[in-house]
C-alpha cells in the first residue's frame, strides 16, 4: 500500500514520524537518488530472519572464526548509508537504480542522531593486527571499510534497511553480528522489509503484515541491552577464544 506523497520536499522527514511508520508497519522509499519526494510502503507480506534460526553457512562460519574483518557499531553511520544508496550493477550491465534518495539520507541521518537508526560496518583488518584507525592504507591513511548494513531500531525490533559488501562476506559478517547481538541483547524482531532468495537462504521466512504487526506489538519494550552495547561486549572476550569464535559458534549451534 502507498500512501501519499510526502508534501514538503526538500525538508527530512521528521524522526517521530519515522518511528510512528515503523511502528505501524509502514516505511518511506522514493523512485531514485535524485527524487525529492517518497512514498510510504506498506508490504503484503514482510521478511522477516528468526533470530534462532538464522543460517550460518560454513563459510561464513569459517570467515568468522579467521577475523577476517574487525566489527563495530555506529563508528561509520554516514559512509555506510552512502555506500548502500550507490548505484549498483544490473545483471544487464547498467547500473541499478537506488530507493535511497539525498533526502532519505539525510532523514536516516538525523533519526541517527536522536539514536534510533544504527549502522554496523566491517573493516578489513590490516596485516599487522591493528585497529583500523591506527593502521591506514595506501589511500590516505584511510581505514578500509568493505561492508556493511544500517537499520532502524525501536523497542525490542530492528528493522534492516539495507547492506553493502565491497569484498567476499562482509555483508553477511555485518548480518551474523547483528543477529548475535540482537540474541545477547533480547531483541525479538529482526525486519527484513522484501523477501528476496538471497534473504530465504540465510534463513528468512514471509509474514502477512498482519503477524508482522502482531509480532512487532509484542516485542514492545526496552531491550535488555541495545545492539552497540553487545557488539563491544563481544569485543571484550577472553583472549583465547575471539569474538568472531564465539558468534560462529553461537550461530552454528542453533542454525
Amino acid at each position: 500500500m502507498q500512501a501519499p506523497t510526502y508534501s514538503q520536499r526538500d525538508e527530512i522527514i521528521d524522526p517521530k514520524l519515522l518511528l510512528l511508520a515503523y511502528s505501524q508497519g509502514v516505511f518511506p522509499m522514493a523512485e531514485g537518488r535524485e527524487d525529492p519526494d517518497i512514498f510510504w510502503v506498506e508490504p503484503r507480506e514482510r521478511a522477516i530472519i528468526p533470530l534462532d534460526e538464522f543460517r550460518c553457512s560454513r563459510s561464513l562460519a569459517k570467515t568468522l572464526k579467521r577475523g577476517t574483518y574487525r566489527v563495530t557499531c555506529n563508528r561509520a553511520f554516514g559512509r555506510v548509508v552512502g555506500e548502500c544508496a550507490a548505484p549498483r550493477p544490473a545483471p544487464d550491465g547498467s547500473d541499478e537504480g537506488s530507493w535511497i534518495s539525498h533526502r532519505i539520507e539525510r532523514s536516516y541521518l538525523a533519526l541517527h542522531r536522536a539514536g534510533f537508526a544504527h549502522s554496523i560496518e566491517c573493516w578489513r583488518v590490516p596485516a599487522a593486527g591493528e585497529y583500523p584507525e591506527a593502521a591506514g592504507e595506501a589511500n590516505g591513511g584511510e581505514p578500509s571499510l568493505v561492508g556493511g548494513l544500517y537499520g532502524v531500531s525501536f523497542d525490542r525490533v530492528f528493522c534492516g534497511e539495507s547492506m553493502f559488501s565491497r569484498a567476499d562476506n562482509a555483508s553477511k559478517v555485518a548480518l551474523a553480528w547483528l543477529v548475535a547481538a540482537m540474541r545477547r541483547g533480547g531483541y525479538r524482531v529482526l525486519d527484513c522489509q522484501f523477501m528476496t532468495d538471497h534473504l530465504a537462504s540465510l534463513g528468512a521466512v514471509a509474514l502477512p503484515q498482519a503477524d508482522y504487526l502482531a509480532a512487532i506489538g509484542e516485542a514492545a519494550g526496552p531491550p535488555e541491552m541495545d545492539i552497540c552495547e553487545a557488539i563491544a561486549r563481544f569485543e571484550e572476550c577472553d583472549q583465547a577464544s575471539s569474538p568472531g569464535k564465539l558468534i560462529a559458534q553461537s550461530l552454528t549451534q542453533t542454525s
